[in-house]
């Protein structure tokens, strides 16, 4: 059984008994597990963003192996021999052609994937085996990363590693962020915005990275290699902060709670819904366990198979669920396949173009990205049962026209907002939307089933969001082909 929501289904039969276990509800003191979600939701998607940063490196790198393929060859055949390169050459040149594209396949396919498996099968699996160890094998993988910057490979083997490499991480990741969701959902429903937040944060750092390694001047594998060990040392900042979390009192009641017995939290969900008034929420948590909710049944009704149970959650966060999927199939179709094809008109002859893209599309993107995931700390409107919410959230698809008609090149039609400060302002506002109505999606799932099943509906949430993700990079190639 999963931990009930903030306190709003505490034991007892008397107003006594309810008083002194409401009293006795701890506190997030300095705010320690707020700031532990924080960094677990940074080192879920760092990683990831360091590695997509250094997608110049990893072509460039198939260039240079090939180079060093054809200097090897040069200097054991002959002039007539050493003049026909041109099948090696289609061959170096076909792999970083298709490099990007087969690059997404590889990290959508698993992240879909297992954060699928992950929805049905998480309590199968101990939490701290999924978290730790899924955290523990991509630091792991991205030690390897590190060490094989400084490994001459030829192109072939060192795609094929790279591709690996790509599909693990993604598969690891995907059973990190679907726990992580699913833990957030034993908590108060402020909890879920730490792990977005902090998501968002990533992308901040990786846009920052790549602006001081173009400033810098240095070369691609000294960038990379410096992506790679940042990485490394905020996954094991991460696995601290895990390790830290059980030794918290805020952390440890929830638990606790979880770990109560079937009995205990039917009488207390009938207690409560028998007599509602009785019930104490903390200020500003509302409880999920004090009204039956359509298609779900009560815990104590509940001798049916698990996939009753699963169908009966996602049919009561199924808005939300499809709110966040259609989300994020938006943002991903169109950044950054489309947003990173617009050119500066305002450029001339300064450096502008060189950091046109960089700050413009992937720092400004996750800027406002991060403040509007944020922002759901202090702010949440519209309610989870809103209207306004999936309008909102249908409402994005005025960014597909907005951004197509930017400064996109090549294009076959003409561009109606050429100037930089149009695409800017579209980019900001398109992420920060993207930030906001997908962490209020993320935060009010959970809410939405019996505090029982909290953890269940966050993974669910979880996958929909990945399976945004993989639909988002499929439409990307509709998008760019539109232009």
């Amino acid at each position: 059984m999963q931990a009930p929501e903030g306190g709003s289904c505490q034991p007892g039969t008397t107003e006594h008994t309810r008083t002194m276990t409401t009293s006795h509800q701890p506190q997030d003191r300095y705010k320690a597990v707020w700031f532990i979600f924080f960094m677990l939701g940074l080192g879920t998607l760092l990683p990831w963003n360091f590695f997509m940063t250094a997608t110049a490196y990893f072509t460039n790198r198939l260039d240079l192996s090939h180079n060093v393929s054809l200097v090897t060859a040069e200097l054991s055949k002959d002039i007539q021999a050493s003049a026909t390169p041109a099948a090696p050459s289609s061959g170096r040149n076909s792999l970083t052609a298709i490099f990007n594209n087969v690059m997404t396949l590889c990290a959508m396919l698993p992240l879909l994937l297992f954060t699928c498996l992950n929805s049905f099968l998480h309590q199968r699996i101990p939490q701290s085996v999924r978290i730790l160890g899924s955290l523990v094998s991509i630091l792991l993988l991205f030690l390897v990363t590190a060490v094989l910057v400084k490994v001459q490979m030829d192109p072939l083997p060192f795609f094929v590693i790279t591709m690996i490499k790509i599909m693990l991480i993604n598969s690891f990741g995907a059973i990190l962020q679907g726990s992580l969701f699913g833990l957030a959902g034993l908590l108060p429903a402020s909890y879920t915005t730490p792990i977005m937040s902090g998501q968002g944060l990533a992308g901040i750092f990786a846009s920052v990275a790549m602006i001081c390694a173009i400033a810098s001047g240095s070369e691609l594998s000294e960038s990379a290699f410096g992506y790679f060990i940042t990485a490394c040392m905020v996954v094991i900042l991460a696995i601290i902060c895990y390790l830290a979390l059980p030794k918290l009192e805020f952390y440890r009641y929830y638990q606790q709670l979880k770990l109560e017995g079937p009995g205990e939290q039917e009488t207390k969900l009938d207690l409560i819904s028998k007599d509602p008034s009785t019930a104490r929420h903390p200020p500003g948590e509302e409880s999920t366990a004090v009204k039956e909710e359509p298609g779900v049944s009560a815990p104590n009704s509940q001798p049916t198979s698990r996939s009753h149970s699963v169908k009966a959650i996602f049919k009561n966060i199924s808005v939300l669920a499809f709110s966040v999927c259609f989300i994020f199939t938006i943002t991903i179709g169109l950044f950054p396949a489309v947003t990173a094809e617009v050119k500066s008109t305002i450029v001339g002859t300064s450096s502008w173009e060189a950091y046109f893209i960089p700050v413009s599309c992937f720092l400004t993107f996750n800027i406002f990205d991060w403040l509007g995931r944020s922002l759901t700390a202090v702010f949440m409107w519209p309610g989870k049962d809103s209207r306004w919410l999936p309008s909102l959230v249908v409402a994005r698809l005025v960014f597909v026209p907005l951004l197509l008609l930017c400064n996109v090149q090549p294009r076959r039609y003409p561009t109606v907002f050429e100037h930089d400060a149009w695409y800017i302002f579209f980019m900001a506002v398109f992420a920060f939307s993207n930030g906001y109505l997908a962490s209020l999606c993320m935060c009010f799932g959970p809410k939405k089933v019996q505090p029982a099943e909290a953890e269940t509906a966050g993974a669910i949430m979880a996958f929909f969001l990945c399976l945004g993700l993989a639909l988002g990079a499929v439409f990307s190639f509709l998008f760019r082909a539109i232009v």
